[in-house]
């Protein structure tokens, strides 16, 4: 392989995000033969202590408190922006205008409306590189799963499922925060929060829904403030959709669900499949195993099949081991660059602008099926 093209990464957004992010950066020597070095150049927070933490990074040549000071830095090429929902239409727009690739958190803005000045600003601007974040889908699983779908294997499909779901929000003493207030996260709530992560692979599939039917739960009311009051608690924590997907001889029916409250699950990514032909089924809870049903002699067998370590790209890291979320975000982060530099070829890469436009459509779909206890088409 040839002379690795450099990239000068700057993160928007010190936070949880941020710091995994800089860590997969940290970590891009376990790539085997990938065609860019990405070197963190630059960090924005508004939190001088959340900059603090970069100081260990010694890339890092620059960090601010204002977004626009690193959209100017010009040793800086691609930005990842890790922020509030309310806060993305304008941080997206002002980056791509400034010339910057762009990997942006989901939901890639807080509304539909929102969405559609993004993927606007985007298409005015063909010559810079915008994806979406959504890291779950890459683990090998996942990507198993995904392949044997997409080659057939299942035959003529049944019905699907994709579901993200923890429990985090069972615990109704946690104090409140911008994920669960509709003025920062949006009307779509856990959608927006949790929904990119089961659309990315259905959409790439071309499983897009024709038909959505949504129940939506409003579970906590209220939380406890900073004051130690009561703050209304006024997004959805759980949402369960169950769509219509047109597919090559007829239609199936697909299920999405986004749940804040799942009692047993800690973060739990699934997806399930079933077919003519077989079945599939890959959940984060168990991140080594792929559950494939196969018909044999009339009998339907489903088996166990051990993953490894490998997804999207190669590491070094020995086939027997088992993946996990911070390996996820370094394959989406080679998915990313590769395709940026027009190396992905046939890989599974990022959510698109488009794909991330079509899951806004989705959500608000559901929101109209919520209110009126029926079908809606999109």
């Amino acid at each position: 392989m040839g002379a690795r093209q450099e990239v000068r990464v700057g993160i928007v957004g010190g936070g949880l995000m941020g710091k995994e992010i800089a860590a997969a950066i940290a970590r891009w020597p376990a790539l085997v033969d990938h065609p860019v070095r990405p070197v963190l150049t630059a960090v924005c927070d508004v939190n001088p202590d959340a900059l603090s933490w970069f100081d260990r990074i010694d890339t890092v040549t620059t960090k601010v408190t204002d977004y626009r000071d690193l959209l100017a830095d010009d040793d800086v090429d691609v930005v990842y922006i890790a922020v509030r929902h309310d806060l993305h239409e304008q941080l997206y727009v002002d980056t791509i205008r400034a010339g910057k690739d762009l990997l942006a958190e989901k939901p890639f803005g807080i509304d539909l409306a929102a969405a559609e000045r993004i993927v606007a600003a985007a298409d005015a601007s063909p010559g810079v590189f915008v994806r979406c974040s959504s890291e779950i889908p890459f683990f090998p699983g996942a990507q198993a799963a995904i392949r044997m779908i997409r080659d057939g294997e299942l035959g003529e499909l049944i019905e699907a499922t994709n579901a993200f779901c923890h429990s985090s929000d069972l615990d109704q003493g946690k104090p409140i925060n911008w994920k669960r207030q509709r003025q920062y996260c949006g009307d779509a709530g856990v959608m927006n929060d949790l929904g990119m992560h089961v659309l990315h692979a259905p959409l790439r599939l071309g499983w897009t829904p024709a038909m959505v039917y949504a129940v939506l739960q409003d579970l906590v009311p209220f939380r406890v403030g900073p004051d130690g009051t009561k703050v209304v608690c006024d997004t959805y924590e759980n949402a369960t959709l169950v769509c219509t997907v047109n597919g090559a001889d007829r239609a199936f029916p697909l299920s999405l669900l986004t749940k804040r409250i799942d009692p047993g699950q800690k973060n739990t990514w699934s997806l399930r499949a079933t077919g003519m032909g077989g079945g599939v089924e890959f959940s984060t809870r168990y991140p080594k195993t792929l559950r494939v049903m196969r018909i044999d002699r009339g009998e339907q067998v489903w088996q166990e099949v051990e993953m490894g370590s490998q997804s999207v790209y190669p590491t070094v890291t020995g086939g027997i081991f088992e993946t996990g979320f911070s390996d996820a975000i370094l394959q989406m982060w080679a998915a990313f660059l590769a395709e940026r530099a027009g190396e992905l070829g046939d890989r599974f890469g990022c959510v698109t602008p488009q794909e991330a436009l079509t899951s806004h459509r989705v959500w608000a779909a559901a929101m109209r099926s919520a209110d009126t206890a029926a079908g809606v088409r999109l």
